[in-house]
């Protein structure tokens, strides 16, 4: 609510604001372009407003505050708040002492309130918006400002403004000129007029007088409707262009024409003076100024401008970078839910703007990070999702790259499964499993019951490894217990069996007896597998009375001993207690495979049992993997199955490959593969890739293979192009070619070209080596046969697709008529100096090959005059020093059979004339001499083109050039000393140059001058310039003037009314080169009159008159 500080009027009938006022559509006069509608209707228009500015009419001077109020419990976000005039300009960028802006915040009801401070001028008034907008949401108030003006009127006699001094002319023009105003009719005028002659600075208040709303659209069509009539320059002839673009590193010239060669110029750059310097070069020569700006950066992007005077010159530079390529392309990733993924590509250029897919990605993203490291841009995925997968692209503005990443469902592996056991009471029973992820958690499960912790029961997960242990093992312990890891469709299960162990007392005794348990381990009868590195316990229960004495050992058969077991401590070892003997081996190894023997004896008797223990491993890593053959994004590999299988059959293979140089490996497959020969696919073309396998077995995945030799995927290039007949002899065929279309990163070896005869199939090799050329002459043809012809590209990867011609070639020479092609520069004279080294070389053609003759001025050249070298399509005339009399017409004849061709040249051979002759001086008079000479006899063979004439006075004997290249043999020594003597010498000049000697003169005759008479001067006063009849206004300083001549210097007398006018102080007299002034310093009305000004001098004298009338300015009474 606008708050008037001092006088503020508010209008009759406008009261507050309802709270839920709608704003007003703007009447725009042009429609909003299709598709821009959308971008409007994206926040929704409702009420923010609790309070609205109101439409004020202020006076001039004043201070009124406008005030807003935002209830912002409902906004999600802090709302802001803009003020406009009419429907573009923002007021925020005018803050200072004419506005101010403030804003409070009220936390207890969280309504927010800002004023507007303005001290209103004139220029204030219009419409005005205030709107108010929180993400979603907006809301908008219009207000006017109407500005009335200060009715007071000051009196004409106190003012001392600029105008105070013209005010009485001024009021008497208008009384006496004064014509009635005529009456503007408002209903008819024409808006459009109004605005095309008013400034700039009257457009708003134009607007708001007559209503109109959309200022900024009529504006638009003001300008197309305004014709600009181009603004003639007094300082430039020509400017500089509105913009122009160089590259960055480059230069550019920034020229103006100038009006006067010495005009002094400055240069511009964004409002500040430029210096010389080594980047900016600043010339002038002549009418042009130019300024040079060296290797272009962006800093040199910027506003320019060439000052003269009050005068400029305006253009704009746009410094374009060069574009950004890419110089490492992206990998291809294969990867599993959950793994880091990490895209890198560099580019050329450090600090460039790069942007990923097809649509850049949200940069505020937690799941995807971009990062920069000099010429290296990455794209981080913290965690891969199947939602991930796809094709990823890098642009830049010169060029682009794509890699595809792949995710595989993540599989969990079971490194160890949990194994039976058999307890007796009070005894320890502890269930172990290891899977390949160590992050993976789970639960334990008795019977389909999960397990809870307690002092009996422990939970425990370190590592890759869950046990689950049970102290004090009782018979309500025994059961089936499971482990389920938490996300994946896995479980592993194994049995616990409480061994009871019941006593009975027999007197007799009782044979020993192996009570073996085939459960568990066993997968046959007394056969026990164990992984490799696992832990074996082997509890075997024995029964006999007295109480057994147990033996393990170890030997091949079970009839031949060869090892006891009898260490009760150790990796391996026996634990026997009173009915149960204990085999363990701690980490179990490849050396402990073998069979085992447990023998037990008593007085009553002795039993034995037999087991195979069988060590089970992952495998060895596969052998000799190397490439066998590649294709243009494909290559094969074969491998060789390991050496050891690990004791379990391998069931597959799994593939890696990688970009050399590169430390990523990329999966090729996650499915077992069961071959050992793959085909990789999808690879790039031209990058060296390297390859390595595992073996797998039911145990586990071998250590990788030795990598590949480096291999590169590459294809042979598409066939030749272009395959035609050059020229054909009795013998040979010359054939040319052009370069495939499709070469790629293979290269480009050579070609080999085959021909065989019309109607067979056989093609024979004309080249036994290959022709890097496109053009090849096949020979020792059949004269008189038809033969096809064919050309293959080859490459490392082999030969491309024939190309052939469309019919056979038939060998038979051609007959072509004899023709010379004399070179543009030999049709007119051809000039050389003495000593220079002439080579021509004119070609020809003609079939067979024609006879060559060269003639020097109609006689057959002489080899000690000039060489000649010919060949099938040239001849060579070749001179090492040319001499004068080397000159000549040169004609070249060519003869085959009766048929003749002829060419001729002319040569001249041309050197520095010799010197003139006979240089005499004519003429002496004043500071000047008269010079004439002969032309030189020795020309040097071509005409001359002028003389250098020098001159010496004999005191200094130092020579200065009076002129050059002066084609007269006569010319004017000027700006000589009288009373000197001088020497004068002369070169000749031609097209080689001056010639070496000169021609000189040292004597010239005595000038004598003729006698000089003086002109008589003197004249008799006579006024060239009368003096003027004129009327001034009383109290304005006013001057009367004439021009007078005479010699001597006239005396000079002014008079009013025939009275003198030497003494008074109000009249300035004053004489400037015979133009004679009188100042009359505020004339009053009696100082009119008729004027009178005399020249006399002792030759006569001359009298001017003129009438000055004074006018005096009555002022009108104001009522």
């Amino acid at each position: 609510m606008p708050e008037a500080a001092d006088d503020a009027v508010k209008p009759e009938g406008e009261g507050e604001a309802p709270a839920e006022a709608e704003e007003k559509p703007a009447e725009d006069d042009e429609a909003l372009p299709e598709g821009e509608e959308g971008v409007h209707q994206s926040q929704e228009i409702t009420g923010l407003f609790l309070l609205h500015p109101e439409t004020t009419v202020a006076i001039t001077g004043t201070d009124i505050v406008f005030t807003a109020k935002v209830d912002s419990t409902t906004l999600s976000r802090k709302p802001t708040i803009k003020w406009l005039k009419g429907k573009w300009l923002d007021l925020g960028s005018k803050a200072g002492k004419h506005m101010q802006f403030k804003e409070t915040f009220d936390r207890a009801t969280k309504v927010r309130l800002w004023k507007w401070i303005i001290k209103v001028v004139p220029g204030d008034a219009g419409a005005y918006r205030c709107e108010v907008t929180s993400k979603d949401k907006c809301d908008s108030s219009a207000f006017d400002i109407s500005v009335e003006g200060n009715l007071s009127l000051c009196p004409l006699s106190s003012s001392r403004g600029p105008l105070s001094f013209f005010l009485p002319c001024l009021l008497l023009l208008s009384f006496t000129h004064r014509k009635k105003k005529p009456v503007v009719d408002e209903e008819k005028a024409d808006v459009w007029e109004i605005l095309k002659n008013a400034q700039p600075s009257e457009y708003e208040k134009i607007a708001f007088e007559y209503g109109i709303t959309d200022l900024r659209g009529l504006l638009k069509r003001l300008k197309k409707m305004k014709t600009v009539e181009p603004k003639h320059s007094d300082a430039f002839l020509k400017r500089m262009e509105s913009a122009y673009s160089v590259d960055k590193g480059k230069k550019i010239v920034l020229q103006v024409e100038v009006v006067d060669p010495n005009a002094q110029v400055k240069w511009l750059k964004n409002g500040q003076e430029i210096k010389p310097s080594a980047k900016y070069i600043i010339e002038s020569i002549g009418n042009i100024r130019t300024l040079t700006i060296n290797k272009c950066s962006l800093a040199d992007d910027a506003a320019y401008e060439c000052v003269i005077g009050e005068e400029k010159s305006f253009t704009e530079v746009f410094v374009k970078e060069p574009p950004v390529t890419i110089t490492k392309l992206l990998d291809d990733y294969h990867v599993v839910v959950g793994e880091r993924v990490e895209f890198e590509v560099e580019v050329s250029v450090e600090g460039a703007h790069v942007n990923w897919s097809d649509q850049e990605l949200s940069r505020d993203s937690h799941k995807y990070r971009f990062k920069k490291d000099g010429l290296k841009h990455m794209l981080i995925i913290q965690e891969a999702s199947l939602d991930d997968i796809g094709m990823y692209w890098c642009f830049t503005n010169g060029g682009r790259t794509k890699g595809e990443l792949e995710v595989e469902e993540k599989e969990l592996e079971v490194l160890q499964n949990i194994a039976d056991l058999t307890v007796k009471a009070e005894d320890q029973a502890m269930f172990k499993c290891e899977v390949s992820d160590e992050k993976v958690t789970g639960k334990w499960l008795k019977d389909g019951v999960e397990v809870v912790p307690s002092s009996h029961i422990k939970l425990t997960h370190i590592g890759r490894i869950h046990r689950l242990t049970i102290d004090d093992v009782k018979p309500e312990d025994a059961g089936d217990y499971t482990f389920i890891p938490d996300g994946y469709a896995l479980s592993l299960s194994a049995k616990l069996n409480f061994l009871e162990i019941k006593i009975d007392y027999v007197p007799r005794q009782d044979p020993p007896k192996i009570h073996l348990d085939t459960t568990g381990n066993m997968v046959s009868q007394n056969t026990i597998i164990v992984v490799a590195g696992n832990k074996l316990r082997l509890d075997v229960e024995i029964s006999g009375e007295p109480p057994p004495t147990v033996v393990w050992a170890k030997g091949d058969t079970a009839n031949i001993l060869l090892l006891a077991i009898t260490a009760v401590e150790g990796r391996v070892r026996t634990e026997n207690r009173k009915d149960l003997s204990c085999f363990v081996i701690e980490g179990a190894e490849r050396e402990d495979e073998g069979n085992y023997s447990i023998i037990v004896t008593n007085p009553a008797g002795e039993d034995k049992a037999h087991l195979l223990v069988k060590i089970v491993d992952v495998p060895d890593c596969p052998e000799n993997v190397k490439c066998t053959s590649v294709g243009e994004d494909c290559a094969t590999m074969v491998w060789e199955p390991p050496k050891f299988d690990g004791g379990a059959p391998v069931t597959g293979y799994l593939m890696e490959r990688k970009k050399k140089g590169s430390t990523r490996w990329t999966k090729l497959n996650f499915d077992v593969y069961e071959g050992v020969t793959y085909e990789a696919k999808r690879m790039i073309e031209g990058v060296l890739y390297e390859m390595r396998v595992y073996a797998v077995n039911g145990i586990g995945m071998s250590q990788p293979s030795l990598n590949s030799k480096p291999f590169m995927p590459i294809a042979a290039t598409s066939e030749p192009l272009g395959l035609k007949v050059h020229d054909v002899t009795d013998t040979t065929c010359t054939l040319k070619w052009l370069a495939p279309e499709k070469i790629g990163a293979g290269g480009l070896d050579g070609y080999v070209i085959e021909y065989c005869k019309e109607g067979d199939t056989e093609w024979v090799v004309a080249n036994t080596e290959l022709v890097e050329r496109q053009t090849y002459t096949v020979r020792n043809l059949p004269t008189a046969e038809k033969i096809n012809f064919r050309v293959v590209a080859v490459n490392i990867a082999g030969r491309s697709p024939p190309t052939g011609l469309t019919q056979p070639v038939t060998i038979r020479e051609i007959v072509e008529l004899p023709k010379i092609r004399l070179p543009r520069y030999l049709r007119q004279k051809y000039i050389r100096r003495v000593g220079d080294k002439i080579n021509l070389t004119i070609p020809f053609q003609g079939k067979p090959r024609p006879k060559v003759q060269w003639y020097k001025d109609g006689e057959e050249l002489d080899s000690r005059v000039a060489s000649v070298r010919n060949s099938e399509v040239d001849s060579i005339l070749f001179i090492r020093s040319a001499e004068r009399s080397h000159s000549g017409k040169y004609e070249l004849v060519l003869q085959i059979e009766n048929m003749e061709a002829r060419a001729i040249l002319e040569i001249r051979i041309v050197e520095t004339p010799g010197p003139p002759e006979v240089v005499k001086v004519t003429d002496v008079w004043g500071f000047n001499a008269a010079l004439e000479w002969k032309p030189p006899k020795d020309d040097g063979n071509c005409e001359i083109t002028g003389y250098t004439i020098q001159k010496a006075d004999k005191k200094t004997n130092e020579w200065f050039t009076i002129y050059e290249h002066n084609r007269r043999t006569n010319c004017t020594a000027s700006d000589l000393i009288m009373g000197n003597e001088y020497m004068f010498r002369v070169y000749s000049e031609n097209l080689v140059g001056k010639s070496e000697d000169f021609c000189l003169i040292s004597s010239m005759p005595t000038y004598n001058p003729p006698p000089f008479k003086e002109k008589d001067m003197q004249s008799a006063p006579k006024f060239i310039q009368p003096l003027l009849d004129r009327s001034v206004v009383a109290g304005y300083t006013t001057a009367i003037s004439c021009a007078v001549r005479g010699f001597p210097k006239p005396k000079i007398r002014w008079l009013r009314n025939k009275i003198p006018l030497d003494e008074n102080p109000r009249f300035l007299m004053q004489n400037n080169q015979g133009v004679l002034t009188l100042n009359i310093r505020k004339p009053s009305q009696y100082d009119g009159g008729k004027f009178t000004c005399k020249a006399i001098n002792p030759l006569g004298e001359d009298v001017v008159e003129c009438t000055l009338l004074v006018l005096w300015c009555t002022l009108p009474q104001v009522y």
